[in-house]
């Protein structure tokens, strides 16, 4: 008795600890699931391309401090020893003496026909640029994220579909063979089954591969191996709900479009650089300089100091300054082309997404109702079968209908997506803030507010905007 109540109790703790040992597995499953959000967010800290970006923002950032240069004076020092020897005739042995000087000199440039004005203003302007350009980088890795992470969804879901497919039609190879047997069907019938069992087996290995790539493609946008995804749904945060309002969003908030009206900016600042060398400068300089000796008959110490004011006026240069000034002009005109080309294409973009969206959504809809009459068409059909009034094929085809229409709503399911958070990239609202994403966001302005009056120093300030 008391052997049996000792098992008894032994049986209950390990059940219990069984489903103690499930539910911690089952959390940790949890756990691991991937959400899309996760994965944009995976894809904005450690995407090495987007990082580049950064990089190359915060070198630009460094052109302001440097056209800023020009306000600020020149200085340098200088320092000479010489060691001589005399020797002649009328004299008993050789003279050796030194001669030493050092001096510093300091250039200031009063006026400059406002030349350094304006390349400050360029440098500030092709940062603004800059900064513009890597928030529409930034957008289409995110958009790029999220596309990785649904096209793995979907190749997850077609090997499913195509793996049950396969174990359907492996059922109808037996049921087709038993059916021979018992001299109610046909050698044909067992044919046409294993024939369609086999090219499931190519599609289903083919499907693996396409899977197999979405994977890899994944791992290199986001930065860690596809797990636990599952399809997401379509975006709704900050989506525009008609046409005319997402182009009017996107026409406002896209970052290429801001970072083209700063490039009209910068060329615009450079035509009047460029004027400004037609203009005339005003230079001051001041130094002072030591000199020691202890040459014979010479006064051993001297002090210099000097101070000098030049006027410079560019009066015939070549004809080089007027063909800069014509240059700056043309390209400040190109750059105000390249703003309309840039709204028409996002207009495009906008357009094309918002007509993809409504097109899967509609897809998806009529393919669910296509799905569930293909479903019960299969079942009417395999009953048929089982009465001779259908035969082999009908239910093979019938089966066919099944898996397009689901491997159909897995695409749509997965256009869905895409085209909406394409739609958001177009409007420029799928950024970290706009969808709310789990993870930091880069700070260009505190790297460029930390350099722009930087005089010393040769620290890159990389972790400013950290």
């Amino acid at each position: 008795m008391k052997q049996n109540a000792l098992k008894h109790i032994v049986t209950i703790q390990i059940a219990k600890a069984g489903i103690a040992l499930a539910l911690v597995l089952g959390l940790s499953s949890a756990s691991l699931a991937e959400t899309i959000a996760g994965a944009m967010a995976k894809a904005y800290a450690n995407n090495p391309d987007l990082n580049a970006a950064r990089a190359s923002l915060r070198a630009v950032d460094e052109g302001v401090p440097i056209a800023k240069s020009g306000y600020r004076p020149r200085i340098s020092a200088n320092a000479t020893g010489t060691a001589v020897r005399f020797d002649s005739n009328s004299i008993a042995k050789p003279l050796d003496y030194t001669n030493r000087s050092a001096g510093i000199t300091i250039t200031q440039q009063v006026f400059d026909g406002f030349q350094t004005l304006n390349s400050v203003r360029v440098a500030e302007a092709s940062a603004f640029a800059e900064r513009e350009s890597m928030r529409a980088n930034e957008i289409s890795t995110l958009l790029s994220a999220a596309e990785a992470f649904a096209n793995v969804a979907r190749d997850q879901d077609v090997v499913a579909i195509r793996k049950q497919n396969l174990s359907f039609l492996r059922q109808q190879v037996d049921a087709a063979g038993s059916r021979q047997r018992l001299g109610e069907g046909t050698l044909t019938d067992v044919n046409q089954a294993q024939a369609q069992a086999a090219e499931a087996k190519a599609l289903l290995a083919a499907a693996i591969a396409q899977l197999r790539q979405s994977e890899a493609t994944y791992l290199q946008i986001v930065g860690s191996p596809a797990s636990g995804i599952k399809q997401a749904k379509p975006a709704e945060r900050n989506l525009p709900r008609t046409l005319d309002l997402a182009v009017a969003t996107g026409i406002k908030e896209h970052p290429a479009i801001a970072a083209a009206l700063h490039r009209v900016d910068a060329a615009d600042y450079r035509v009047k650089q460029a004027e400004g060398t037609m203009l005339p400068g005003v230079t001051l300089q001041g130094s002072i300089s030591r000199s020691l000796t202890d040459q014979p008959g010479e006064v051993p110490n001297s002090s210099n100091a000097a101070v000098t004011a030049r006027i410079e006026i560019p009066i015939y240069q070549g004809g080089a300054e007027y063909g800069q000034i014509r240059q700056a002009k043309e390209r400040a005109g190109q750059q105000a082309i390249l703003v309309d080309s840039i709204r028409a294409e996002v207009r495009q973009t906008i357009m094309q997404a918002y007509a993809q969206l409504d097109g899967a959504r509609a897809t998806i809809s009529a393919t669910r109702e296509r799905i569930a009459a293909a479903t019960r068409a299969l079942s009417g059909v395999i009953e048929e079968r089982k009465v001779g009034q259908r035969t082999t094929i009908d239910v093979l085809d019938a089966q066919q209908s099944v898996l397009a229409a689901r491997e159909t709503l897995a695409a749509a399911q997965r256009n869905a997506v895409v085209a909406s958070y394409s739609l958001l990239a177009a409007t420029g609202r799928l950024t970290v803030t706009g969808q709310g994403l789990p993870v930091a966001e880069y700070d260009a302005e505190r790297h460029y507010n930390a350099v722009k009056n930087k005089a010393f120093g040769t620290g890159t300030g990389t972790d400013s905007a950290r």
